[in-house]
């Protein structure tokens, strides 16, 4: 998964230079600070686990159609030249063999450019659920909380563990999905599996497959 940003808030004003050098100490001691560690949110968020189950198998389903294809085309290739060197074709038979050959070529590549776009703005669209997800909540926890920065740990070279809230954020995210409905979409994930389109941490490798699909079996 891509990175997720935490955002937060600065309550300072940036115009230091106007307040007198006595309201230093007030400043300092009302910045507040707080860091999430984001591998722990991805790890144990409900959310993210069940659609990424979820997605993975529909990536695992698109690798087999497009497998399925390719050995298609590579059947249909191997037949087309075994009959050529037999001579079992009239001229006008090659050719219209030779025709069909590339159109399933074509079909292919075009299935599997189709599949990777559509998997692509899947992971983009969950990838914005998380985030969304994310900001909504710390921007009702930090109501009460009043931090001026809450970070993500990945950027940090040192963090006290006082300042870690990671578990305040998975269990409050958490409770808020279960309310939402999670609970019930993740018994019933299984059954949502081929129909739902949402995204997955583990990325299919299509580019393989689309290039396999763009070789032309006529020149082997």
């Amino acid at each position: 998964m891509a990175a997720l940003t935490l955002t937060g808030c600065n309550n300072q004003s940036g115009k230091m230079d106007e307040k007198p050098a006595a309201n230093n100490g007030d400043a300092q001691s009302e910045f507040k600070i707080a860091y999430v560690e984001v591998d722990s949110l991805t790890t144990q968020y409900e959310f993210y686990k069940v659609q990424s189950e979820i997605l993975q198998k529909k990536g695992e389903n698109i690798q087999k159609t497009l497998a399925g294809k390719e050995r298609e085309l590579q059947n249909a290739a191997n037949n087309f030249q075994q009959k050529l060197q037999n001579n079992a074709y009239t001229r006008e038979q090659a050719e219209a063999e030779q025709a069909r050959i590339q159109r399933m070529q074509q079909n292919a590549q075009g299935l599997a450019q189709r599949l990777q776009n559509e998997f692509d703005e899947e992971s983009a669209k969950f990838l914005k659920a998380v985030q969304d997800s994310l900001d909504h909540f710390l921007a009702s926890y930090n109501k009460d909380k009043k931090y001026s920065m809450i970070l993500s740990k990945a950027g940090l070279l040192y963090a006290d563990k006082a300042y870690d809230i990671t578990a305040d954020v998975i269990n409050g995210m958490n409770k808020a999905y279960k309310k939402s409905g999670g609970k019930k979409a993740e018994e019933k994930k299984d059954d949502k599996a081929e129909a739902s389109k949402t995204a997955t941490s583990k990325p299919i490798d299509l580019k393989k497959a689309a290039e396999n699909a763009n070789k032309n079996p006529l020149k082997k």
